[in-house]
């Protein structure tokens, strides 16, 4: 329910602090006053279009507040909706906020965190439902009659299990066209994954080859060179005819150290060093005359080198950089020759789990259709009923269900029909205002006024089974009378009273505002050569004194008037009270 609205700076609003009670809650006040601009700051802190212009005068920013507390059928979607958010209420009470500022940017909060206009919108859904001026013209798009139905008749569940149906068929039929592709194109394609595939294998890859070739063919290429610096170290470690080696000068260190060693032990350690050394040697020169050995000149070898790094190469430029890369494109492309080669039992599979899919769309959608139909006469039988006291008492209304054959469709006793998310039907609702006329589609044929009260009697009879806590009405009086004005007064305090909702109204009748449970009257004042809006709430002899108002004077006989009304308006109360608790 909401509790407070806070307003800074807003149109013609300088600083607005509302507490709004339990109940019916109505705002009157003259043409221009800003009523209005109050339900266009509420529907900004719902998350409605920040419109800069909407800045006061010499403001730099707008900013409005609003206050919940939390209560009502919605709270189980409300709790889930937070938690995916990371957000909590606190103590019960959710607050949320937005500011706008004149060069456009805005931002919103929800307990005091910035959240996006999205998220902020999807949570004042769960809170506050809108009805604006013109927003009986929902009435007359007959895509939104099924969700009207639904809600009266609580199939929202059984709505949604059906369209979970339709987005597997979806899904499936996707997967079915990219597979039904031309025989033509799809051999062709075929044909170049064999030949990749094949390319790759034949080449019979291996990880970390290239590396090795590339130092085989540099050995391979030098090989003169390397066997004339292999044989001067040779040389350098044995020695030749001509000279002793390293080796053997090393041999003969170590023998003569050990001489030393049996008269001066103290040179034990360097005679160690000396044979570990000369022993080092005799080892490399071992390996270097096993790397010598194994030298040659080998062009046929070379020949075959460049070719398989030439082979390598090319791979390279198709299928990737590293051969880990071409070895992975080879098993990508197998994967989609081993799909397309089995498109065909892919293609059977998938018309089979189709088929199956379509039967049990088909069945729920015919158990949602015969649901419709029971809703349909109860929904008819209570909006004829409201009508009624909405002085169009011979107006009768229905709802039309319809269906389009198609061959694609979902199986029912008349052969295979259309479907969509919401069902198997074509919901549109029907209405002959006046005697002798027949049923027509409701957008066809209703007045401005017919709407505004074909809107206030769906609201009547759909109040039990919304859930939304706080319903708005701006101005939903427009196009009725007096007459009718107290009748809609009365329906809306009902809401109120027997459906646990907070009603807010803005209102220019009377005898709709004599009903209210919080009455607040919105006044345009001039301060300091500016215009400002403050609402009061009216208590005592003012509200009488605002009725009179509202009727067209002051004198002490619409003063009269106005107690009159509000003494009737007070027994009328009671009297349906009474008749409640009794029941």
């Amino acid at each position: 329910m909401l509790r407070r609205l806070l307003v800074h700076n807003l149109a013609i609003i300088e600083q607005l602090d509302l507490v709004f009670e339990p109940g019916f809650v109505v705002l009157t006040g003259e043409t221009g006053a800003g009523k209005s601009i109050i339900i266009d700051a509420l529907g900004l802190v719902l998350g409605g279009r920040a419109d800069p212009t909407l800045v006061r005068a010499s403001a730099e920013a707008a900013r409005v507040e609003a206050s919940f507390s939390l209560h009502g059928s919605n709270q189980t979607a409300l709790n889930a909706l937070l938690t995916r958010e990371s957000l909590d209420d606190e103590g019960g009470e959710l607050v949320l906020a937005r500011e706008v500022r004149r060069e456009g940017r805005s931002t919103a909060r929800v307990n005091g965190r910035l959240v996006s206009a999205p998220v902020l919108r999807e949570i004042a859904e769960l809170l506050v439902d809108v009805h604006g001026q013109g927003d009986h013209l929902s009435l007359l798009r007959p895509r939104e009659h099924v969700f009207m139905l639904d809600r009266f008749a609580g199939l929202e569940g059984e709505r949604e299990k059906f369209a979970t149906r339709v987005r597997d068929v979806a899904a499936i039929r996707h997967e079915l066209e990219a597979l039904r592709q031309s025989e033509r194109e799809r051999e062709r394609r075929l044909d170049m994954l064999d030949f990749q595939i094949q390319e790759i294998t034949a080449a019979r890859l291996k990880p970390g080859e290239e590396a090795s070739l590339l130092q085989e063919r540099a050995r391979l290429a030098n090989a003169e060179k390397l066997a004339a610096q292999a044989d001067d170290a040779l040389k350098a470690l044995a020695g030749d005819e001509e000279s002793d080696g390293a080796a053997d000068l090393l041999g003969k260190a170590a023998r003569s150290l050990a001489a030393l060693v049996r008269i001066d032990t103290g040179l034990a350690e360097p005679q160690t060093t000396a044979a570990a050394l000369a022993e080092q040697v005799r080892d490399l020169g071992a390996t270097l005359s096993h790397y010598r050995e194994r030298l040659e000149h080998n062009p046929k070898r070379l020949d075959a080198l460049e070719t398989r790094l030439e082979t390598l190469s090319r791979l390279q430029r198709k299928y990737g950089e590293r051969i880990e890369e071409i070895l992975a494109f080879a098993e990508r492309a197998q994967a989609e020759r081993d799909t397309l080669a089995n498109a065909s039992g892919r293609i059977a599979e998938l018309t089979a789990q189709e088929s199956t899919l379509l039967v049990e769309i088909g069945r729920l959608g015919e158990a949602l259709s015969a649901r419709r139909r029971q809703a349909a006469r109860k929904l008819g039988s209570g909006i004829e009923r409201e009508l009624a006291d909405l002085k169009m008492a011979r107006g009768r209304f229905s709802v039309a269900q319809e269906r389009r054959p198609d061959p694609d469709g979902a199986p029912s006793e008349a052969g295979p029909v259309a479907f969509d998310a919401t069902g198997l039907d074509r919901i549109e609702f029907l209405i002959a205002p006046n005697p002798g006329e027949g049923l027509k589609p409701l957008a066809k044929i209703a007045s401005g006024g017919e709407a505004a009260r074909l809107m206030l009697a769906l609201k009547g009879v759909l109040a039990q089974a919304d859930p939304t806590p706080t319903l708005v009405f701006d101005e939903i009086d427009q196009g009725i009378g007096g007459r009718v004005g107290s009748v809609v007064g009365r329906k809306l305090w009902a809401i109120a009273a027997a459906g646990g909702h907070q009603v807010i109204c803005i209102t220019h009748l009377p005898q709709l505002a004599g009903y209210a449970d919080q009455h607040l009257k919105v006044e345009k004042l001039l301060e300091g050569g500016r215009t400002t809006t403050q609402v009061r709430v009216l208590v005592g002899a003012e509200r009488p004194l605002e009725i009179a108002q509202m009727l067209g004077g002051s004198g002490e006989k619409i003063r009269a008037s106005a107690e009159e009304l509000l003494g009737e308006i007070a027994a009328d109360r009671a009297q349906v009270g009474g008749n409640r608790s009794r029941r």
